[in-house]
């Protein structure tokens, strides 16, 4: 999973790079497919229940699992990566959010607090552990920014699968809130997903015609990142370290 994790760091890197104003989403595509190709590993994404590319490409107010294809983004987008790679039977899954060229400094904070709430998850992931923690974690820390957290996507468990048990929330609210010290016990060597979505607005979603593409329900902006981790006695491997560093 250390290879997986490698490769899903390196590429999402290199999208980050690339984009500028005037790209088309699905040039991220064509990016990430070439680089995959490089290093012999697969897509974890593309034909996953029927998604049709290999990275998610989701703008501004699309919270995840964007459809890479015509539309251009703009001087001020900001702009959600969601990649995730196959490597001699592992999967590793990462995200991050990025500026196209000069943004305002709401969504340059929104980013911040986003990327630091996937830190403070992270941090509260240790061995002996409860799934909760992890969500009091993130959800303290993204409240206390002043931001909503997106209740109806979490983190997962993640290897020979790319989506295994357990299902890590973001939040300890319902429909699928932890409150800390409950949940799953974290054990030594379990693989974990994490990935806070963060929104400025309301924590209410709708989903595009497309059927894929999630977005705030009331047009506010949104930020995701996300980490692939691996549960050890006192601090968590992070095994896609590099997509934002």
């Amino acid at each position: 999973m250390r290879q997986s994790g490698r490769i899903v760091a390196e590429i999402l890197r290199i999208l980050a790079e690339n984009i500028k104003p005037g790209m088309k989403t699905k040039e991220m595509d064509i990016i990430a497919e070439r680089e995959l190709k490089k290093r012999g590993a697969e897509s974890s994404f593309k034909g996953y229940r029927g998604y049709p590319a290999t990275v998610c490409v989701s703008i501004n107010d699309q919270i995840v699992h964007g459809i890479p294809g015509d539309r251009i983004m703009k001087e001020g987008d900001i702009v959600s990566l969601d990649f995730g790679a196959k490597y001699k039977g592992f999967h590793g899954d990462a995200a991050l959010t990025v500026p196209v060229g000069r943004i305002k400094p709401e969504a340059q904070r929104l980013i911040d607090a986003t990327r630091e709430s996937l830190e403070k998850g992270i941090a509260a992931a240790k061995a002996g552990g409860r799934l909760g923690d992890i969500s009091a974690a993130i959800q303290t820390y993204a409240e206390s920014k002043g931001y909503s957290l997106v209740r109806e996507y979490t983190g997962h468990g993640i290897g020979r699968k790319m989506h295994e048990e357990p299902q890590i929330p973001n939040s300890t609210e319902p429909p699928h809130g932890v409150p800390a010290g409950t949940g799953a016990v974290l054990k030594k060597g379990m693989a974990l997903a994490l990935e806070p979505m963060l929104n400025a607005g309301d924590w209410h979603i709708r989903v595009a015609e497309d059927q894929w593409t999630v977005l705030t329900a009331d047009g506010s902006l949104s930020a995701h990142f996300e980490h692939t981790i691996a549960i050890d006695d006192k601090q968590a491997e992070v095994l896609t370290r590099g997509t934002y560093d």
